[in-house]
This record gives structure tokens, sequence and C-alpha cells, in this order.
């Protein structure tokens, strides 16, 4: 019977047969320059499991100037930029593959870039990957297939655990990113991580204040945009990590006593962001936009937390003090200013739908939901519907009936009056023309003010608008 290293090497070497034919005549380049070529790390693990993708990594012993040159002759385009790092990335058809030269890398502790030296052995390669089941390879160049496995990552896949090759202090201590890269591999592969990994994660969890905001921000986001960030994110939690880089999270843990009862704000978080991933369908597919949010709509609230005498809490404003802390911890972990600006307004606008009450808004009320909203109008459908986590069946219908209720309303008011883009009946140019002026502030405030009307009223046609605004001039003095 076959063991489980034929079997995997049976499975890998049929997942690249089939997802990258090309694969071979790259084999016969790399064999014919006189080098080796494996196959290694997270795509050998992804063959196995039946998810390769288009993207490949293999290791060699050529020297990134000599990948360099096989590479131009074989790919469509070749990419140097991390070729100091033993790295040269190319593209044929639609693949999209890296080749690094066998190496070792660690880290000085006050350094936030690793020290790499090129090796001539795939076995010390191995010994310095992240994790056991991404320190699998499979050698192309030699008679056959070698399935290379020296710290049993076939059998830590088959029992779904991530350990590392060597002890996790080392491991952690040359590269304390990967601390984080076990809470991504938890989420993308539904994993667990070995005590001995944890512990260490603990115990070193301070190690990642050198890494730079830029890394940290690009792990965070595979996390988030995993099948399931939160098992991740409790990981990052527990062990002290979140403290580092997103301490809002462990924080939003209030304390609760007998006195002063609310709803637990860290699983209710974890939860909306389980319930909005649920709902991404509405957005497309996965949405990074939506799941920062639902992560960071609730973390106004441990600083506006007031107890109320005789029992209770209240969190007044906590969505205009969570937006400000939103934004702040978005640009310290170096997101662009559209995400920051999305997710920020998504946290300031969260509760506005709670003024809905029972359905009673007008016209005028839903306009401005509409208009504050903007393009993120689907988002906060999603979210709000997703911050709905009571465990009474019955107000749980009837807050979704009441939400299903306004967007009904909101789609009726759009195709009414094109709410999409709600503008005043008059533009600049015309309110200029009626009031005899030339550009400056006051076309402004009259632009203003007619908007205001709009979105009170509704379309008010050019008749009236035009009695408006000169109503308005006349209160104004301006004629």
């Amino acid at each position: 019977m076959n063991n489980p290293k034929n079997i995997a090497t049976e499975l890998a070497i049929a997942a690249l047969d089939a997802q990258s034919p090309m694969t071979s005549s790259l084999v016969d380049a790399y064999k014919s320059a006189g080098f080796t070529l494996a196959l290694v790390g997270g795509p050998v693990r992804d063959a196995i499991l039946g998810r390769l993708g288009s993207d490949l990594d293999f290791t060699t012993n050529a020297r990134p100037n000599d990948s360099s040159k096989i590479l131009k002759k074989w790919a469509d385009a070749v990419w140097e930029t991390g070729a100091a790092f033993g790295t040269i990335a190319a593209k044929k058809g639609d693949h999209t593959i890296e080749i690094t030269t066998y190496r070792s890398e660690s880290y000085d502790p006050t350094s936030r870039k690793p020290d790499v030296d090129f090796g001539n052995s795939i076995q010390g390669d191995l010994a310095r990957r992240d994790f056991t089941v991404n320190a699998m390879a499979l050698e192309l160049t030699g008679d056959k297939p070698e399935f290379i496995d020296l710290f049993n990552g076939v059998e830590d896949l088959a029992k779904k655990v991530l350990r590392t090759p060597g002890s996790p202090e080392d491991s952690f201590s040359d590269d304390p990113l990967r601390m984080m890269r076990a809470a991504r591999f938890m989420s993308q592969l539904d994993f667990t991580v070995a005590p001995e990994v944890i512990l260490a994660m603990t115990k070193m969890s301070d190690r990642l204040s050198i890494i730079s905001a830029e890394r940290i921000r690009e792990e965070f986001i595979k996390i988030l945009m995993s099948p399931n960030p939160h098992l991740g994110l409790v990981l990052l939690v527990e062990t002290g990590l979140a403290e580092l880089f997103l301490p809002e999270l462990p924080k939003l843990k209030l304390e609760i006593d007998e006195h002063h009862h609310h709803k637990d704000v860290y699983e209710h978080t974890l939860t909306v962001l389980d319930q909005a991933i649920a709902l991404e369908s509405r957005l497309g597919g996965p949405d990074l936009v939506i799941r920062l949010a639902a992560l960071m709509h609730d973390i106004g609230k441990p600083r506006t937390r007031e107890l109320i005498p005789g029992g209770g809490v209240s969190f007044h404003h906590h969505e205009v003090v969570g937006a400000k802390m939103t934004k702040k911890r978005l640009k310290e972990l170096r997101f662009d200013g559209d995400t920051i600006e999305a997710v920020s307004s998504l946290v300031f606008l969260h509760l506005r739908f709670h003024g809905y009450g029972s359905g009673g808004w007008t016209d005028s009320a839903v306009r401005r939901y509409i208009r504050d909203a903007g393009q993120l109008l689907e988002h906060l459908h999603v979210l709000t519907r997703a911050d709905c986590t009571t465990r009474n069946k019955r107000k749980a219908e009837q807050l979704s009936a009441t939400y299903d209720s306004l967007e009904e309303r909101i789609t009726t008011l759009k195709a009414q009056e094109e709410l999409d883009q709600i503008r005043p009946d008059l533009d600049g140019g015309q309110i200029m023309e009626i009031l005899g002026i030339k550009p400056g502030p006051i076309v402004g405030e009259a632009y203003s003010y007619l908007l205001e009307l709009r979105l009170d009223r509704g379309p008010l046609g050019i008749d009236t608008a035009k009695a408006e605004l000169l109503g308005w001039a006349r209160d104004k003095k301006l004629m």
C-alpha cells in the first residue's frame, strides 16, 4: 500500500500536470542550464489539498542572475525587483511564478529587514520555512520527481495542524511576521495551531514591533479576506499579537458586572463580521471594506461607556468616536485613502438605521440616508443587517422586516426621483444668472440651500426652485 508521502507525490504531480503543463518546459530550461528546480512551499501544500492555483513558487541552486537569463528566454515577462532577496518573478500565459535561490535568512533583533544568505542545499532552504506544511518540495529536475518532506509536513497536513520545522522560538525570532501567518493559515485552511507554537507566539508577541506597518497590513488583509477570519482574529487576540497592531479589538472585551449588563461587545463584533461575510454576495463577493467596517464598527464603545444609575450601560456617540478611531488606526497601518474614508464612513453611519424606529421616517429622512451613504449604500445595507445579533427570534424578525421596508422605500424613491445623483433643481450657472452674481461663496450657499429643499421636498421643478431662490436672496438682502 502506498505510504502518505507516495500519495502526496502522486497528488502533487497530477495537480501540476493538470493545472500547469507549461512547468515541464521550465524544468527543461533549468535542467539544460545545469541547475536544479523544485516546486516548493504553499503550492506543494495546495497541490496535495487539490487547490493548486496559477501562482507557483520554485526554489533552485541557480543564482538570481542565472534565473533571470533563463526566464527571459522562457517567459512572457520578467521582474527582477526581488533579486536582492534571491527572487526573480515571471509571467507566462496566465501563470505567475517566483523562483528563489536556496537561501537562509534571519532578523537582527532591532532590524525590520532580513539578512539573506544564498545556500547550495534545498535541505537548508526548507529548514528556514515558516511551517512544516510549507516546508515540502517536489524536486523536478532529477530522473523522476522526488518528494522532499524533511519535517513530516504531510503528516501535519493530514492532521490539519501548524508546526514549525525547528523550534517556534527560533522561527519567530528570525521573522516575527510568521506569528501572524499562523493566524492566516488557520483562517485560510481551517487548521489548528500546535500548543508549543501558541506558547511561543504569546511569549514573543512583542517581537512583532520590529515589523513594518506595511508588512503587518498585508498579512492582516490576508487574514481578514480568508474564508474564516474569525479563527485567526481570536488567535491574534489570545496571544497578544493584536495589541501590537489593532489594540482596539482586544479592548472590546469590556468588564461586565451583575448590575450593569450589556452585550459582550467582543463576541458581538466577531459575530457581525461572520454575518457580514454571509451577506457579501450583495456586494459581488469578498469585500475588504465591509469586513473592516464590521470589525471596527463598535471600537468607540470602550471610550464612551457610561454606567447608568440603577443598572445598564450606555455608549452615546460611540459611532462618532469610533469613526475617528478607525481613521487613525487604518492610517497607522498604511491603508490607502479610499479604504480609510469608506470604512470610517460606514462606522459613522452604522447606527443611522436605528433612528428609523418602526418605519416612521419621512421621505426627507430617507433621501438623507441615501445621500449620506452615497456609493456605500449597499455596504451600509449589509453592515446594518449584520449588526443584528440578538438571540430573540421575534426581535430579529422585526428588525429584518423593518429594514426590508426601508430598502423598499429607498428603491421606490430612487426610481421616482433619480436619487443616485441628488442635486438641486438649479445648477451653479442658473443660480448666478437668476441672481445676477459672479462666482463666489454666495453661489455655494445658494446651492446648499436648494439642495436641502430638494432633500426635504423632493423635485421642485425649475419655476418653484427659482421662486425659492429669489425668496432666499431677499431674506439674505442680496437683492
